[in-house]
């Protein structure tokens, strides 16, 4: 079991980079990275003027731009999802829960299209990379990602990204209902909150996905 030293323990053993080599053969593996954004990660987007504290979310961030270099590297799929919002395309669901929590409209206004919110953060997309927008939390809702997936012969994902009770979550149990192989890289995703990451962690672990971190997926694909 390998743990990252600045982390808790974790909810569920990882699995170490010896038995995870054979399971991220890179033919068949896609690396996704959900929703590093500017309105979710940086300090002067959206949430970040709102207040929200983005601290626990730049080591997980630094790991992702970790795993892209090592991806890269060892030829292996790396597939950036991203939320792309306009107002006439809002979910009225979405619209509706917010309306009756009691928040203002302008509460929807995350990662609009034309605005900087949307654009990547501190990462990019390369020539080969798969390329989602999604309206919505999972990867997979409204999109052809599974197909493109299919088409490049990909069975196996490793997922990271933000955040882990929301977008991560939706996106990994979409996949696993999709017979994909999930693995989600523990110390590679966040929440703003770092118990309810942990805790959805241990919820994934529980149903449809191993757990795994950096250090072991890099070591894996060296």
């Amino acid at each position: 079991m390998s743990t990252a030293p600045d982390t808790p323990a974790w909810p569920a053993p990882l699995v170490d980079s010896g038995r995870l080599r054979p399971m991220l053969e890179p033919a068949h593996t896609a690396l996704v990275a959900i929703d590093v954004q500017h309105d979710f990660v940086a300090a002067d987007g959206v949430l970040g003027r709102a207040g929200v504290d983005m601290a626990p979310l730049q080591a997980p961030l630094s790991r992702i731009q970790q795993l892209i270099g090592a991806a890269r590297i060892a030829n292996v799929t790396v597939a950036m999802v991203r939320v792309v919002t306009e107002r006439a395309t809002d979910s009225r669901a979405l619209r509706l829960f917010y309306e009756r929590q009691g928040m203002p409209s302008e509460a929807l206004d995350l990662c609009r299209s034309g605005t900087p919110g949307v654009d990547y953060y501190r990462i990019a997309p390369a020539a080969g990379d798969i390329e989602i927008s999604k309206l919505l939390y999972s990867s997979f809702h409204g999109t052809d990602f599974e197909r493109q997936l299919h088409e490049r012969g990909i069975d196996t994902l490793v997922v990271c990204g933000f955040s882990t009770e929301c977008c991560v979550d939706s996106t990994v149990r979409d996949a696993f209902h999709r017979d994909f192989n999930v693995f989600v890289v523990a110390d590679a995703t966040g929440a703003y909150d770092p118990r309810l990451h942990l805790s959805s962690l241990d919820a994934l672990a529980r149903n449809c996905a191993l757990l795994v971190d950096t250090a072991a997926v890099i070591e894996a694909w060296s």
